[in-house]
């Protein structure tokens, strides 16, 4: 017999990808499709619920925060238009040793690749456009 139900795992792919497109909600890598937002991390690229995209709290950088000894510099693609940083999150950020710069997505994603192909330690958090 079958188990009670579909079980929904997080979304997970265990290690670095370039980020191949982007847009109509979500992005494709790894030869893979996601739908959402995404944070690309040095232990894999992880589907990502910020609470409020154009309100980014200390909170939705939780997982970034917890890697902050193997990442330099974290990209923050806001979605289409670039806005500024919380000053919370810019200094939690700051504290742990990680350089943010916000940018409009398709920015945030060009610039990862070119960084990840340097093999720099480079994270993205990757707010989805349409």
């Amino acid at each position: 017999m079958f188990g009670k139900g579909i079980i929904i795992r997080e979304a997970h792919f265990p290690g670095r990808a370039a980020i191949e497109a982007y847009g109509n909600g979500g992005f494709r890598f790894a030869d893979m499709s996601h739908r959402g937002s995404l944070l690309c991390l040095p232990s894999g690229i992880h589907g990502w619920q910020p609470a409020d995209a154009t309100a980014l709290s200390v909170a939705d950088f939780d997982k970034v925060l917890a890697e902050a000894g193997k990442i330099e510099i974290l990209l923050v693609g806001m979605g289409k238009e670039l806005r500024p940083l919380p000053a919370a999150l810019r200094a939690a950020l700051k504290q742990a040793g990680i350089s943010a710069d916000p940018m409009s997505t398709g920015a945030a994603v060009r610039t990862y690749n070119v960084l990840l192909a340097e093999d720099r330690a480079v994270a993205a958090a990757l707010v989805a456009v349409d």
